[in-house]
């Protein structure tokens, strides 16, 4: 993890990464990773004038929710009442249909070259059927957005940590399952190459193969992805916490999981503190309340020291709205020096 300066605010660091365009926002369910998304998709987009592109990775997509404006299955769009704010609530159910047609041309082309007669389906079925079926679907609807190069900023909005965890795993896992299929794919037609007659035409099929040219095309596009996402000038992870024992605790472990991935940290985000007021015209809950929060932040910034590049007030009323997600992002522009 690269050092980072002290209590280097988020619109200072952003400003200092001159080559930043790939921003993911993550922690644990319930701390406002969307919001914050939004919020910062809005402050790139409206304030600094970049053309943003906003996106989910959560399954249970709340976009249109965070806007109040249908996005849900509507493929990239304008956010209405802005200037360069863009948004995709990607629907993988078309890419999962896409995936279970280039499985089943895959698993023909290898029967066929195995001379093994069997009905495909149940292989289709069972290969569709696995737990990262899901991820693997999400992560190249992602690297296709990243690598559509239409946007000056890509703003990711992801799922709470455990979807999150295998997601970015997918980026390092299926590199290496591409690797081990081209490579087996590669020997089994050498050997045949080997014990044939006709070496030449052999040959020749083998640079015309199918599945070997889809293999390779999709280990292009996964290296390409993974390039971007460790590049530290390009990309960054941004954690969203509460002023709370096990969201800060969750964002501890979640550090560490993102480092194994060599991604790039960008920070931590504090949100829902309550503002400072005078304590003794609050209520005893809401006084010791802010007296709580008050040991987490410092908390927080101990555990995370110099990676709090916000804090984040708890608003009068949901984050709802354009007007809302503006406020928030107003907020964010603000950074951390005047609030810890």
């Amino acid at each position: 993890m690269e050092t980072a300066n002290p209590r280097q605010s988020f619109p200072s660091f952003v400003s200092a990464k001159k080559g930043l365009k790939y921003l993911f926002f993550g922690g644990k369910g319930g701390v406002g990773k969307t919001a914050l998304a939004g919020a910062t998709a809005y402050y790139l987009s409206e304030m600094l004038g970049k053309k943003t592109l906003i996106s989910s990775t959560n399954p249970v997509h709340s976009l249109s929710s965070l806007f109040g404006q249908d996005l849900w299955k509507k493929g990239t769009r304008k956010i209405e009442g802005t200037k360069n704010l863009y948004a995709d609530e990607i629907d993988i159910s078309s890419t999962i249909e896409r995936y279970k047609g280039e499985i089943k041309d895959r698993l023909v082309q290898f029967l066929k070259f195995a001379d093994i007669p069997v009905d495909v389906e149940p292989f289709i079925e069972i290969a569709t059927t696995n737990p990262s079926f899901e991820e693997s679907a999400m992560f190249d609807d992602m690297v296709d957005l990243i690598l559509s190069g239409q946007y000056d900023a890509y703003v990711f909005d992801t799922a709470p940590v455990a979807h999150t965890y295998r997601l970015l795993g997918m980026s390092k896992v299926y590199n290496l399952w591409l690797n081990k299929m081209i490579k087996s794919r590669q020997e089994s037609m050498s050997l045949r190459t080997k014990l044939s007659f006709r070496k030449e035409k052999i040959i020749q099929e083998l640079k015309k193969d199918p599945l070997l040219i889809s293999l390779a095309g999709t280990k292009k596009k996964t290296e390409e992805a993974r390039e971007i996402l460790t590049d530290s000038e390009k990309t960054a992870f941004f954690f969203v916490t509460l002023p709370l024992a096990l969201p800060i605790a969750v964002i501890e472990r979640f550090i560490t999981w993102v480092q194994a991935f060599q991604i790039p940290i960008g920070g931590v985000i504090v949100n829902e503190v309550i503002p400072k007021i005078d304590l003794e015209k609050l209520s005893p809950y809401v006084a010791h309340r802010m007296e709580e929060q008050a040991g987490y932040l410092r908390l927080a910034e101990q555990k995370f020291p110099g990676m709090i590049r916000a804090v984040l007030p708890l608003y009068e009323r949901e984050v709802n709205g354009l007007d809302m997600v503006s406020r928030m992002a107003q907020s964010l522009s603000l950074g951390s020096e005047s609030r810890i």
